[in-house]
């Protein structure tokens, strides 16, 4: 199974993706972790936060990939423990269908992409970077993983 990460934001600083692509890296080949870099919008004078987040969507959308399920990073979702997480990460697993996780820009997701979600998953009550919102889900996916395979990473 692939779960996809479609984030808006290029050039994130060497830290994000560092820390990134450990944790992508962990993951086995049962469960794979892959990046798709959304564009931001340039945004004019006349643009509004709308439209960007509108076309930002709009190309979200575009990339995820046919059949996939929709998981909206949203700080209006459920807020998952490890275990509750570990739970979706089975199921999942069990239904075969690859994951698309979306990644809003500085203005959030666009409400296409929260009405084409199957599950809004908060990690936080708090505002987060988009660049740390990456490794987080990659380290929660990995923690996740590594609770449903007996790994000694999830000691808790």
């Amino acid at each position: 199974m692939k779960c996809h990460l479609i984030a808006v934001g290029r050039r994130m600083p060497d830290w994000v993706n560092a820390g990134y692509q450990e944790y992508a890296r962990r993951l086995g080949g049962q469960l794979q972790l892959q990046l798709h870099e959304i564009s931001p919008h340039r945004r004019s004078s006349r643009d509004s936060p709308e439209r960007a987040m509108q076309i930002e969507g709009e190309r979200q959308l575009a990339a995820v990939p046919g059949g996939a399920r929709v998981i909206a990073l949203d700080e209006g979702g459920a807020a998952w423990s490890t275990r509750t997480l570990a739970g979706q990460l089975e199921q999942w697993l069990g239904g075969g269908q690859d994951i698309a996780f979306l990644i809003g820009g500085a203005d959030g997701l666009a409400p296409a992409c929260l009405q084409a979600a199957e599950t809004r998953w908060s990690l936080s009550a708090l505002t987060l970077p988009h660049g740390l919102v990456r490794v987080v889900v990659a380290e929660q996916l990995y923690r996740a993983w590594s609770l449903l395979n007996n790994h000694p990473y999830h000691r808790a």
